[in-house]
């Protein structure tokens, strides 16, 4: 096995619809610009409420990628 090196980014990610939509839509966006994503972590998960409903999801995450030799 290698030695790697990795470093971390901390990104937001939300959605009108669940948590996990939250994290997919980060995660895919992130992906398109930031290679070797091989891990992530949530660190905060809040919402918006409007008139007693929950009407948005918010979910920061660190994500881990290794750096290319």
């Amino acid at each position: 096995m290698s030695n790697h090196v990795y470093r971390l980014s901390e990104i937001v990610g939300s959605s009108p619809s669940s948590v996990d939509d939250a994290i997919r839509t980060a995660i895919a966006k992130a992906a398109r610009t930031v290679h070797n994503i091989e891990w992530f972590q949530t660190e905060e998960i809040r919402g918006q409420v409007v008139d007693g409903n929950v009407a948005h999801f918010q979910v920061r995450l660190k994500i881990g990628f290794r750096v290319d030799d």
